[in-house]
């Protein structure tokens, strides 16, 4: 009996099949291996962006740090170190105590000498609560968000050198203590309490006049850290990138891989965000006697990280929204059922707008027979525009999903309109030719 030509040989098919599927398990393991290391990447690689883009860089920090200048725990630190800075020394015992004696000397009675003397508390109050006055008003000026701004900008090289081991600046870093000199404030406050007629205010000695900003003693220790990401930051997000599309085109089930790889990217942007705040209640917890200010602290810390927090949970809804994106496009009952519903409804508009004169013509025709490549399009530059867009953030995400639901309903109405008039030109093709 004759062999059909198109079958496999007995013998060899058990060794094809054996290699074939040795293949694919070789592939899977793969994707896999890709799409695990993905998921891992994606908070490391918003970490080297924040790294390379904020810390490192003077502009951007300066712009992250300007408005710390308004908060209210920045200015109660600030005034404080201020006035503990510019003290006024009034000696308010030896000043009673000399006019008390110049007072008996002129024939008054001893009790008011003694009350006289009981003034000199009340004076240290006085001359204190001057130089906090004037230092609160100075702080609540712009001529201190001006100094604010000035030294942070001069600061950041010495924030550099504290983290990279590279560039100076006058903000002093000792050990793993982060300080901001404040004496240009102090010199205003100076003034100002001379113009105001406190005259001993031109006695202020020249005292210590640093504000501490930061202090960890692991601060040495990670300079090798961040100068990795520092160099890993422009490359390490493109890396992220294609690495998960290699593992989602390896994957023999390309869907199911999609949403696996942007779910798992979105778990550990969560586990991520999770342990930033552990981190930051570890550090608020363990704040040395240096930092004069807890409320300063977690103000300075928070800002500093407010671009990797918005990184975090833009990264996170982005893989939700792909990942349910992707589903909705499977072959699954609710996806088919919710597809389904969508042509029907974009169905009945388009009847209607027939019944009432509206009809999309050529171009919904058009737009029915390209539909899966018009909408692979806009998929593509809803990308592109995310991918281009400067820091993106979760609002931005969700205008583009706003926009490319628009886009696609658009899409649907002219594809239905482009079927309503197929079914009409067929009707009247066939009412004509047929058999009267």
């Amino acid at each position: 009996m004759n062999v059909p030509s198109d079958l496999p040989d007995e013998a060899s098919a058990p060794g094809r099949t054996g290699a074939s599927g040795a293949g694919r398990i070789a592939l899977s393991s793969v994707s896999a291996v890709l799409i695990t290391l993905t998921c891992i990447l994606v908070p490391v690689s918003l970490l080297t962006v924040w790294v390379h883009d904020i810390v490192l860089d003077t502009g951007r920090y300066v712009s992250t740090v300007s408005p710390l200048a308004s908060d209210p725990a920045i200015e109660a630190a600030a005034v404080h170190r201020i006035t503990e800075a510019a003290d006024v020394r009034v000696d308010g015992a030896q000043v009673t105590s000399d006019l008390a004696k110049w007072l008996e000397a002129q024939g008054l009675p001893p009790r008011v000498g003694t009350a006289v003397k009981a003034l000199g508390p009340q004076l240290d109050s006085a001359a204190d609560a001057a130089v906090s006055k004037v230092a609160a008003e100075f702080v609540g000026s712009e001529r201190f968000e001006t100094v604010w701004t000035t030294a942070n900008r001069a600061a950041h090289g010495a924030v550099v050198h504290a983290l990279t081991g590279e560039g100076r600046g006058p903000v002093g870093v000792d050990g793993g203590t982060v300080t901001l000199d404040v004496g240009a404030a102090v010199e205003s406050v100076k003034q100002d309490l001379v113009e105001a007629g406190l005259s001993p205010a031109q006695k202020i000695p020249d005292v210590d006049k640093q504000m501490v900003l930061f202090q960890s003693e692991k601060l040495g220790k990670i300079r090798g850290a961040v100068h990795l990401l520092d160099v890993l930051g422009n490359w390490l997000p493109v890396l992220t990138v294609v690495l998960g599309a290699a593992g989602v085109l390896l994957a023999r089930r390309r869907r199911r891989a999609l949403v696996t790889a942007t779910l798992g990217a979105a778990f550990a942007c969560l586990v991520f965000a999770v342990g930033l705040t552990v981190v930051r209640h570890y550090y608020l917890g363990h704040l040395p006697a240096q930092v004069q200010s807890p409320a300063a602290a977690a103000a300075v810390f928070d800002t500093l990280v407010r671009f990797l927090r918005v990184s975090i949970r833009t990264a996170l809804v982005l893989g939700v929204v792909v990942a349910l994106g992707a589903y909705l496009s499977g072959a699954g009952r609710l996806p088919r059922g919710l597809r389904g519903g969508a042509e029907r409804a974009a169905d009945s508009a388009a009847v209607w707008g027939a019944a009432h004169g509206v009809r999309t013509g050529g171009v919904g025709t058009w737009v029915q027979a390209q539909r899966s490549r018009l909408t692979l399009g806009v998929l593509l530059v809803c990308a592109l525009v995310f991918a281009l867009w400067n820091h993106p953030t979760v609002l931005t995400v969700l205008l583009l999903v706003l926009v490319l639901l628009a886009v696609l309903a658009v899409l649907s109405l002219l594809a239905a309109g482009g079927r309503c008039t197929d079914r009409t030109e067929h009707a009247g093709h066939t009412g004509h030719t047929g058999p009267l």
